[in-house]
């Protein structure tokens, strides 16, 4: 292969492939026992579907079903949404049931923010 057989510009022969970004989401869904579990997903109603039919749901549901998808929140991405899950989950029962109910807002992580908070 001689030099004027080489693409001049490395991306002629393999253009960039933009892939869609995906949305990423904190979420609570309540037990019929009233406690609450938080997992994130980038499909939170598929994800309350699985957990309620049993059907690749998480654990927590063996010893009371899925009731209720109660609290999600939108984040920028994966990083972003593990985050704040674990903010979430360190949250004591009481300030999540405000955090549901709209009394509470997340405090703004350092790299970036709280997402947009849509309740069920």
């Amino acid at each position: 292969m001689n030099e004027a057989s080489m693409p001049s510009d490395s991306n002629e022969h393999s253009p960039a492939v933009s892939t869609p970004l995906k949305t990423w989401w904190v979420y609570m869904v309540r037990a019929e026992n009233g406690h609450l579990y938080t997992g994130i997903s980038t499909d939170p109603e598929r994800r309350f579907q699985q957990h309620a039919s049993g059907k690749r749901g998480a654990r927590f549901f063996n010893r009371s079903p899925a009731q209720a998808l109660v609290w999600r929140l939108c984040c920028a991405d994966h990083s972003e949404a593990l985050r704040q899950e674990i903010v979430v989950k360190r949250l004591k029962k009481k300030t999540k049931e405000e955090l549901i109910r709209g009394g509470y807002t997340l405090p703004a992580l350092i790299d970036g923010g709280a997402g947009s908070d849509i309740n069920s």
